[in-house]
């Protein structure tokens, strides 16, 4: 059995989690290796909405099991909501949701830091405000709260004391109203409720691909966000590449067996940080509109631009990726004329790879293809042969673009909206779509 990662291959929100339902089916375990609940997962069953932000979108699948490792960071009070809306929709989590006794903890002063380090920036990042950056720096710091430190009271509370006393020092005005009795308190009781759910996942991974059984690693945001191979500083605090998914949950990197990356048939981004091909004027409202592109977590208007043949070759690069997945093909399908970017010009030359420096991305001028539209309906096409000729034109462009396969093509936000590109791809050779 195959155990395979599913990431980002833009700058996040490329459709991961309907991807990651629809492959659920064919793997035992869903583990996701990095973030936070500032990620949002959308999944459309029978015209029933579920937004998912922690848990791996593999919850949606009876008697599957689903691992949150070490490399995300864990809102105790937005796991317990999450828990709770999806028993409310029908979905039971108890037996099937881990959470790794080696995560660490976001607490209400990570968001409070958060809110006075944004405010102190000359430059925004555009960060969510929910405290995934503080916490992954208390993390580094060697201060953090892990989930195991829930079980002793008195250890808790040291690491609280400490903490909140630090923080007030570097940001007294945001962190006035957070209490050690308050925190302190809140934390025990959210750590007790959820205490059924904690486990060494590490040791549960891989006892299970010892046993035969086969993991989907997920990860949250996307390859141009990562921490270290992202557009630097505007990026999140964790590794989204495939690499994440070892140190994220423990499993070595000889277990994977491949990495599948996907893709928007356009681009989009949130918060700031270079995008060479932002679309300002109309064009870019309607792909908005038609998108509905729009933050799962926040509700933020994503900025909507070209496909970017740089970065997505930038992500096969950096991910290894074996295969790929193009999402939102429908949302093209008013076009007249569709433009990729298939290179990056600087002061007049065009640049041989995709630049590290984030003055230099900002300068760049992105060369265009222009291709035309297929001004006709792909919506809900489950049969590659019936898509029309330029949209599968299109497809093919991308794939010679990228230097890599594409294996799945989504056409609309549910699960059934899909098509195989080919019964010989890679994706298909590890398991039977």
């Amino acid at each position: 059995m195959a155990n395979l990662v599913v990431v980002g291959a833009q700058w996040g929100d490329e459709g991961k989690g309907k991807i990651v339902d629809l492959l659920t089916a064919h793997f035992d375990i869903v583990a996701r290796y990095q973030g936070g609940h500032n990620a949002g997962h959308t999944v459309i069953i029978n015209g029933k909405k579920y937004v998912l932000h922690l848990i791996p979108s593999g919850i949606l699948h009876p008697g599957k099991v689903c691992v949150i490792g070490n490399g995300v960071v864990v809102d105790l009070q937005a796991l317990k909501q999450e828990i709770e809306d999806l028993r409310l929709a029908g979905i039971s989590c108890e037996g099937r949701l881990f959470v790794s006794n080696r995560a660490h903890v976001i607490l209400d002063y990570h968001r409070a830091v958060e809110r006075g380090d944004e405010d102190q920036r000359e430059k925004r990042i555009g960060t969510t405000n929910r405290g995934i950056g503080p916490a992954y720096e208390d993390k580094m710091g060697r201060r953090g709260l892990r989930v195991t430190d829930l079980q002793d009271a008195k250890s808790l509370r040291g690491i609280l004391e400490e903490n909140l006393a630090l923080k007030k020092r570097l940001f007294p005005q945001t962190m006035a109203s957070c209490s050690l009795d308050d925190v302190f308190k809140r934390t025990m009781a959210l750590g007790n409720e959820l205490s059924t759910y904690f486990a060494d996942a590490s040791e549960y991974l891989n006892r299970a691909i010892d046993q035969g059984k086969s993991v989907l690693f997920e990860g949250a945001q996307g390859t141009l966000l990562d921490v270290d191979h992202g557009t630097y500083p505007f990026v999140t605090a964790s590794n989204a590449t495939a690499a994440g998914a070892c140190t994220g949950t423990g499993v070595g990197p000889t277990r994977i067996d491949g990495v599948i990356g996907i893709v928007k048939a356009y681009t989009t981004r949130v918060g700031e940080g270079p995008f060479p091909t932002e679309l300002r004027g109309s064009v870019g409202e309607e792909i908005r509109k038609r998108g509905g592109e729009y933050g799962a977590s926040t509700g933020r208007p994503r900025r909507c631009g070209w496909f970017d043949a740089v970065v997505a070759r930038y992500a096969r690069l950096i991910n290894n990726l074996d295969t790929f997945v193009v999402t939102k093909l429908d949302v093209l399908d008013a076009l007249k004329e569709i433009q990729i970017c298939i290179g990056y010009r600087h002061k007049g030359a065009l640049l041989p790879y995709f630049p590290p420096e984030v003055r230099v991305l900002e300068e760049c001028t992105p060369e265009y293809l222009t291709v035309p539209g297929w001004n006709q309906e792909t919506a809900g096409i489950q049969d590659y042969d019936v898509l029309p000729t330029l949209a599968k034109d299109y497809l093919k462009r991308l794939s010679d673009l990228v230097q890599a396969e594409i294996s799945l093509v989504s056409t609309g936000p549910e699960r059934k909206e899909t098509i195989i590109t080919s019964p010989k791809s890679r994706l298909h050779s590890w398991i039977k779509l």
